[in-house]
């Protein structure tokens, strides 16, 4: 896929550059980059504040961030290459790859799907959904971006243990599924998933700062918690989240060939390269997975279940949320938009009925996700 050419607009930088330099000078964010796409071209582009406060590093528009949950959408096209080249199947059990992974729900081994675990519904959970004293924390299951040099066999090991919280396909809970679901990938392929996500996702887009390891750490963004003014990530850090156990990251986890490559959280990549992939989801696959499959990835998949982390009004794809109803979500974005984030400090969004693609990623956690950033800056891009 080649480069998305620039058209500029005036009337939309008007409007965004404004909210930008509000975060900023107020100390909600230590730097972004902002990408908006119309029908095909990039309407608006810009790197503001700093990749390194204490470095004084500026921020760049090739800037390379720890991409969090990003990952997951990356991973669920790579997922559903193979589903469309026969490799797997969305309804096989996960057992056929991973035999020992069999949590129980009241005493049972329910059958857990692919499907399942690439939806959320297949009854596991998150540390950081859960308080203090939840099974998973007890456990010590890693969320994907902590625990350096915890290795697949353990973290399955621990998510059996703690067993499910609801029989599969009862209701809907942002999991580890996908982490699992890279752990199934690997037994089925033969090779590692930073391979298989290579092969199916970034080669054929040329994405190449995407991927299970930095590809340039002099570009790599540094990591900052919420203040104001932003405070820097040190070793470990935990972001307060929800009245709930906290976010735990650990930053250089990264670094550690040892972590399990995690199939929710474990990528570093560049904005560009991000929008570069939403752009060829909207254009029929890129290549990378058919239109009708991109068409799947943007569509309902659980039914009535409550998407808990979006509200009212939004259903779940694959890889990301979709908008049902608008008027009950109260958000300003379209019916049919499909989006989603990242806890280090990341919100994307895609309307396919206008075309249009929205990539923040800053380096501020969690005010890129979920805090007035983002949420004025969707709001003004499709609004426009």
């Amino acid at each position: 896929m080649g480069q998305i050419k620039d058209r500029p607009d005036p009337a939309l930088a008007a409007v965004l550059d404004p909210i930008v330099d509000a975060a900023l000078a107020e100390g909600r964010i230590a730097g972004a980059v902002v990408l908006v796409g119309r029908k095909g071209e990039r309407a608006y582009a810009r790197a503001a504040g700093l990749a390194d406060v204490e470095a004084g590093r500026p921020m760049a528009l090739d800037a390379i961030f720890r991409a969090s949950s990003l990952t997951k959408p990356m991973v669920t096209a790579a997922v559903l290459s193979l589903v469309e080249d026969g490799v797997i199947g969305l309804d096989d059990p996960v057992t056929r790859y991973l035999p020992d992974f069999q949590p129980k729900w009241d005493g049972q081994v329910p059958t857990i799907t692919l499907r399942q675990l690439l939806t959320h519904t297949a009854g596991l959970s998150y540390g950081f959904m859960q308080p203090a004293d939840g099974p998973y924390l007890k456990l010590g299951v890693s969320d994907g971006m902590d625990q350096p040099g915890l290795g697949f066999p353990e973290e399955l090991k621990r998510i059996t243990q703690a067993g499910l919280f609801f029989p599969p396909g009862a209701a809907w809970l942002y999991s580890v599924g996908l982490d699992v679901l890279g752990a199934a990938v690997e037994e089925a392929t033969g090779r590692g998933l930073g391979e298989v996500v290579a092969e199916r996702v970034t080669r054929k887009l040329g994405l190449a700062d995407t991927g299970f390891a930095v590809s340039d750490r002099m570009r790599l963004a540094r990591a900052y918690a919420d203040g104001p003014p932003p405070v820097p990530m040190g070793a470990t850090h935990t972001v307060p989240f929800a009245e709930l156990s906290g976010i735990k990251f650990a930053p250089d986890r990264i670094f550690d060939p040892g972590s399990f490559p995690s199939g929710g959280a474990g990528m570093a990549c560049s904005a560009p390269d991000f929008h570069a992939f939403l752009e060829a989801m909207l254009d029929g696959g890129g290549g990378v997975v058919s239109a009708e499959t991109a068409q799947d990835m943007r569509t309902n998949q659980t039914g009535g279940h409550a998407i808990v982390t979006s509200g009212p009004g939004w259903g779940f794809g694959f890889g990301g949320a979709v908008m049902l109803d608008p008027a009950a979500a109260g958000l300003p974005l379209p019916a049919g938009a499909w989006m989603w984030g990242g806890v280090y400090g990341h919100s994307w969004f895609v309307d396919p009925a206008s075309r249009t693609s929205f990539v923040l990623m800053t380096n501020t956690s969690t005010e890129g996700m979920s805090g007035r950033l983002s949420q004025e800056l969707m709001a003004a891009v499709a609004g426009g």
